[in-house]
């Protein structure tokens, strides 16, 4: 897939302007806290593209995009290449072998390399409200699991954004056939009280919009490998954090993504059981999990 410059124009036209007091901004949000995105992605560079652009065009960039590749082909090689070369933010690409859905270790090799003290996690299919990163980082907190906000777009809505037939993202909210249309609207002063409550419900966990420090990730070993099909990982990788005295915050109309259609998987009775396993037993930590990539 050929990247075009035309479609990066505009996003780093938007990061020019509006960016050069960017680092201004970070260092008021959690005394200039350096964080690091992570996108997880698998051969849909098309996606991924716009994902990409998105980034460019937050108010306050991460120090570092991360791309965590689960076994993508030379297309979606080329696009984060072409982006790297026009990107102000630095760019890693992690590519492991296709050996099926190993996204839990996908995501452990892209937050062992993070160079920074958070982290925000999000997938490949994922538009970015432009204060995403801000709202993180505004919140950010050490024993706080933050879970952001996601409005689920139609397959014909996809469509017409991966042919750039919409122009302004914000204004999808009040298009016909989404899903979650009420946390799609931005309004800061009503997610502050959202954000003040804490619980260690499963019920929402997403790992394709959260964010926590990188030194409460490791205290937990990081997600386990154990699961190499679909499903349940994060809400694992969530019950173990809650079990080590994390505490989980919602940013409702804050940290708002916008979800390019796919068709949702099921988890299988394995991954079912692994969650299971951690909830029954009160589990902290899980045998294979991050701290293995530190000795590579």
């Amino acid at each position: 897939m050929a990247i075009k410059k035309k479609h990066l124009k505009g996003a780093l036209k938007y990061y020019q302007f509006h960016n050069n007091s960017g680092s201004d901004q970070k260092t008021g949000l959690n005394n200039g806290l350096t964080c690091s995105l992570i996108i997880t992605t698998y051969n849909r560079p098309d996606a991924l593209l716009k994902s990409l652009e998105s980034v460019l065009q937050q108010e306050v960039p991460p120090d570092e995009i991360i791309v965590a590749d689960d076994g993508s082909g030379e297309e979606t090689r080329e696009v984060i290449k072409a982006f790297a070369k026009h990107s102000f933010i630095p760019v890693k690409h992690l590519w492991q072998e296709d050996k099926g859905f190993r996204i839990a270790r996908s995501r452990n090799i892209a937050i062992a390399k993070s160079d920074c003290d958070y982290i925000i996690v999000i997938d490949g299919d994922l538009l970015l409200h432009k204060s995403f990163v801000k709202d993180h980082l505004a919140c950010a907190k050490e024993k706080n699991y933050i879970q952001g906000s996601r409005v689920i777009l139609s397959k014909e809505l996809t469509e017409q954004l991966l042919n750039n037939k919409i122009k302004k993202i914000q204004n999808i909210v009040f298009s016909a056939n989404i899903k979650n249309r009420s946390k799609g609207f931005y309004i800061p002063i009503a997610s502050k009280i959202y954000c003040i409550r804490r619980s260690r419900s499963h019920s929402g966990i997403r790992g394709c919009n959260f964010s926590l420090f990188k030194s409460d990730i490791l205290k937990v070993n990081g997600f386990n490998e154990d699961f190499n099909t679909w499903g349940k990982e994060d809400s694992e990788f969530a019950e173990r954090l809650f079990n080590a005295g994390v505490k989980r915050r919602n940013l409702t109309f804050r940290a708002i993504q916008y979800h390019l259609y796919h068709k949702e998987g099921n988890a299988n009775s394995e991954n079912v059981a692994l969650l299971q396993k951690t909830i029954k037993q009160k589990l902290k930590y899980c045998e294979n999990g991050i701290h293995q990539h530190y000795r590579q």
